[in-house]
């Protein structure tokens, strides 16, 4: 999520660590100057009237708005008008609505590296055999892929099942690149009514590159149950899959999926469609939702970088803004707000460059010096929780950012490289959309896996596929299921079914989180592939900057007391 920079597997060779109402409808292009631009427009409370006049002056027009987050969209050219408003002591940030910005979190197999691959290097490994889905369940309890999930063992998720599996009065929130609410081990937990796109997809970029690619549905406008990356239906799977004799089972396999899609089918997250999302789930009665991503193109978001242009700094304190302005909106509705930490191996108190961002469109990256003043949203943003990764020996994995005052949690999310060698197992398995795995050459036209990174499972039919990833993005989704089980223990009847204060869950998390303390020697020092890279851990046993609280718990969310 959030370098999430996200961390690319390719299982076959490669391995890449990186790991409400919406405003009013816009006017129609056409009825436009061709040279114009829209742009979301920040302004200071109270100060509404005085934003439109500036946006007045500086040759544009309202087109839409958003009061509940103090912001408008506005219409104007493409030269200058950002940084006419930013004169303006109204205008506290102003964004290009570009409707590409941000990553996916994720390592994930493919063969090849994709564009949210982070700022390590990549690096080149093979697989030994792993035994197929029909072995493995002879030895294990519970579903049938139970015995690969060693995820849900270190948190005591599959004990923590039959005491408390999660009520259906508990709403959970995915908002990523989509849910596939048709899959066997989804569709069960799957709120198609509730589940909303905010994303229309892109064949093209702003310079004609290929972006998502063909439109599949009429409008580009994707139905709610289809992820055509994967990406969210893995972090969905990994809260919510039931038990229902098919595939895994989540850590709240009791619990409902919304899917709140703010993502491309091609990973990018744009500030407007994030927004959006975040506010529609306040408004429906959400009660937790999994943001595995950042919001960019600035993987660090400095409110007055002296090497960025005075345009890109205004751009910044938009995404500042406004994010944290749907966030606190969402809390005051009760929304407990989670998100992954980040793959780039970055303490993110100390960071030190930034050679990845602009990252949209492709080719604008530059490398600029940051500091602590730049974050990275949302994982540093005021109110949410921020989830680092372990392996399964209970380190944290090589790629996972961490940080004293960012890391909050830590919770499985896979390492292939913690332990001898290099092993898929070691991932995070969850449920894939079968049509993404044949689109991407995962699976043969018979729907045989080609690779260890799929596993399917035909115990009952239709057969359901599964992948393993790693990153922070597999970790949050783990301490959500968490909440989820706090949440249906504790909630009381509120919108939506069940309500519990996001300032009572994140306590409730921490107390139930397994403390750990930082390793010894504090300098930690990982070695892969002939190279090594120390990371520093600071803090105590009750908070540090590997593990925060502790790595969470289901088991004693599910058995403690209040």
């Amino acid at each position: 999520m959030r370098r999430v920079a996200s961390v690319v597997s390719a299982v076959t060779a490669l391995i890449t660590i990186a790991a409400c109402a919406s405003a009013p409808p816009a006017k129609p292009a056409a009825a436009r100057h061709a040279q114009s631009g829209e742009y979301l427009v920040f302004y200071a409370q109270g100060r509404h009237q005085e934003a439109l006049d500036a946006v007045t002056r500086a040759g544009g027009s309202a087109v839409g708005e958003d009061g509940r987050l103090g912001y408008l969209v506005a219409a104007g050219g493409r030269d200058g008008f950002a940084e006419k408003l930013g004169t303006n002591q109204a205008i506290v940030g102003v964004s290009s609505d570009r409707r590409a910005i941000g990553f996916a979190t994720d390592h994930r197999a493919e063969p090849t590296t994709d564009h949210r691959a982070g700022p390590a290097a990549a690096r080149r490994t093979g697989f030994g055999a792993f035994p197929d889905a029909s072995a493995l369940a002879k030895g294990s309890s519970g579903e049938p892929l139970a015995g690969r999930q060693w995820d849900m063992r270190m948190i005591g998720a599959d004990r923590a099942h039959a005491k408390a599996p999660g009520n259906k009065k508990v709403l959970v929130g995915v908002l990523d690149t989509g849910v596939d609410g048709k899959h066997p081990d989804i569709a069960p937990n799957f709120n198609r009514e509730l589940s909303r796109n905010f994303v229309t997809d892109r064949p093209k970029d702003e310079k004609g590159k290929t972006l998502d690619g063909p439109c599949e549905a009429a409008g580009c406008k994707d139905p709610v149950d289809v992820d055509d990356d994967g990406h969210g239906t893995h972090v969905a799977s990994t809260i919510a899959s039931p038990i229902n004799g098919v595939g895994i089972a989540g850590v709240a396999p009791g619990v409902q999926i919304v899917n709140i899609r703010a993502g491309q089918d091609s990973g990018f997250f744009f500030l407007k469609p994030s927004l959006d999302a975040l506010t529609y789930a306040a408004d429906i009665g959400v009660d937790v939702v999994n943001m595995s991503y950042y919001v960019d193109p600035w993987l660090f978001n400095c409110p007055d970088n002296k090497s960025d242009t005075r345009k890109e700094q205004l751009e910044q304190q938009a995404i500042i803004t406004g994010m944290q302005r749907a966030i606190d909106y969402a809390r005051k509705k009760n929304v407990t707000i989670i998100s992954a930490l980040g793959n780039g191996s970055t303490d993110l108190g100390r960071p030190e460059t930034d050679s990845v961002s602009p990252g949209y469109p492709k080719g604008q990256e530059k490398e600029r010096k940051v500091d602590n003043s730049c974050i990275n949203v949302p994982a540093e943003s005021d109110g949410v929780i921020s989830v680092s990764a372990v392996g399964p020996s209970g380190r944290k994995a090589v790629y996972s950012d961490y940080g004293i005052e960012q890391t909050d949690l830590a919770a499985p999310g896979g390492d292939v490289l913690d332990g001898k060698g290099t092993d898929v197992g070691r991932s995070i398995l969850a449920a894939a959309p079968e049509h993404v795995l044949r689109a991407t050459g995962r699976i043969d036209a018979s729907g045989n896996p080609k690779g260890v990174d799929v596993v399917r499972d035909c115990h009952k039919r239709p057969c359901s596929y599964y992948q393993y990833l790693d990153g922070t993005s597999m970790a949050a989704p783990h301490a959500t299921g968490v909440a989820a089980i706090l949440i249906s223990r504790f909630g009381k009847p509120g919108p939506g079914g069940l309500t519990l204060a996001p300032d009572t869950v994140e306590k409730l998390l921490y107390q139930t989180a397994d403390e750990k303390p930082c390793p010894t020697p504090r300098a930690f020092v990982y070695k892969s592939y002939g190279q090594s890279e120390t990371h520093q851990c600071e803090g105590g046993e009750s908070r540090n900057g590997f593990y925060g609280h502790g790595i969470v718990d289901a088991w004693k969310a599910a058995t403690s007391k209040p």
